[in-house]
């Protein structure tokens, strides 16, 4: 009886993603609004219409793609967090590829602009505001307004779409991997996000672009959503995307929390950890040239056999950092000053070291959480 539930669980299940079609999916909704333009595509390796990626079928079925945007970690994804990623060639489609990130203020140069007309903008986010792909889509949508020009965003979920938790960023902590204040985890697709960045006036001088959204179709905030393709190298399943929003903030600390090995944002160590027999030693690999503690054996905590519901449960969870500051007890050496550009606020580093509990550190953001919930009702395309 047991294995004829699970099986039909599958299949439900199966059903249930089956039914979903993507922005990029539904055709109708945008091929007439480019026909006969000049075609600039933000795009990488997740841009995917099931088996073919959408620069392919535009080149395949003659729309006029004039060149391809790519966000970090570069158009097929290769590319290291933060590395500078050059523009080239797409080998397949001879299409130019024009590289925004790690150069400049990463818009698009005037004389870029001039070479098209709409820009389809189609990436697969993970919903964390130091997730960086939305803070690209904020600064095309602002380039799109100072040169009027049209932008299209084929939305996708959000696979961290089904809750919103952490503080509303403090403006004056605004960098690329914090662009609006917004939650650490915001809850909203991309195309949700471009109609609020448009409707709170966002942009720089209250601009506002001209935007359409074709939203995924069969999809609600409660969705379960997996990933066909990984988002970026180091997020490589669904379980470190789920851990992502908790463990990225060791990137503002002395602690590795795995890049370097095959599960990032899964665990967490340091060489100086004492009373666990868990290691690993970050090495260079491709996504992750010069991981931080590259060679050096660290000791911590294996997170891969916490079950997905128990991180649903506790959300952007400070209990990790907690744990390893407490271990380490070098005081404020634990952190370094990427810290509050991840957090967002000031408070939380104060409060760690004043021995809080996560808990009530997670009490001190309720506000900012139902706040925000209000606040982005008008913009939701989607099913709570």
């Amino acid at each position: 009886m047991k294995k004829i539930i699970v099986f039909f669980i599958i299949i439900y299940s199966t059903t249930i993603f089956a039914q979903i079609k993507v922005g990029a999916e539904i055709t109708e909704k945008y091929l007439p609004l480019i026909e006969g333009k000049r075609v600039a595509v933000m795009a990488n390796q997740t841009s995917m219409m099931g088996d073919i990626h959408l620069v392919d079928y535009l080149h395949n079925n003659k729309y006029n793609v004039v060149g391809i945007f790519s966000p970090e970690h570069g158009f097929r994804g290769t590319a290291d967090a933060g590395e500078h990623v050059a523009s080239s060639v797409d080998q397949k489609t001879g299409i130019p590829i024009w590289s925004l990130y790690g150069a400049g203020s990463s818009k698009p140069s005037a004389e870029k602009m001039k070479e098209f007309d709409v820009l389809l903008f189609d990436l697969q986010d993970v919903g964390l505001r130091f997730y960086t792909y939305y803070a690209s889509m904020a600064r095309l949508m602002d380039a799109c307004a100072e040169h009027d020009k049209e932008m299209i965003v084929l939305d996708r979920p959000n696979p961290n779409g089904f809750y919103v938790d952490g503080p509303i960023l403090d403006m004056k902590h605004k960098s690329g991997v914090g662009w609006l204040p917004i939650p650490v985890v915001h809850g909203m697709t991309l195309g949700e996000l471009a109609l609020m960045i448009n409707g709170e006036k966002w942009l720089p001088n209250e601009r506002v672009c001209k935007l359409t959204v074709v939203p995924c179709e069969n999809y609600t905030h409660q969705t379960r959503y997996e990933l066909p393709i990984a988002p970026s190298p180091n997020l490589p399943n669904i379980h470190s995307i789920y851990l992502y929003p908790s463990t990225c903030l060791f990137e503002g600390t002395v602690v590795s929390l795995g890049r370097g090995t095959s599960f990032p944002f899964e665990a967490y160590g340091h060489p100086d950890y004492t009373g666990s027999d868990f290691s690993f030693t970050p090495r260079s690999v491709p996504g992750a040239k010069n991981p931080p503690l590259l060679n050096e054996k660290c000791y911590g905590v294996d997170l891969r056999n916490l079950s997905d519901e128990y991180i649903w449960e506790n959300g952007f969870d400070l209990s990790y950092v907690i744990d390893a500051y407490n271990n380490l007890k070098i005081g404020d050496k634990f952190f370094t000053s990427f810290f509050e550009k991840l957090v967002g606020v000031d408070y939380i580093r104060q409060d760690i070291k004043e021995g809080k509990t996560a808990q009530e550190i997670k009490d001190k953001w309720f506000c900012d959480v139902v706040k925000f919930k209000q606040q982005r009702k008008t913009y939701l395309l989607y099913e709570e």
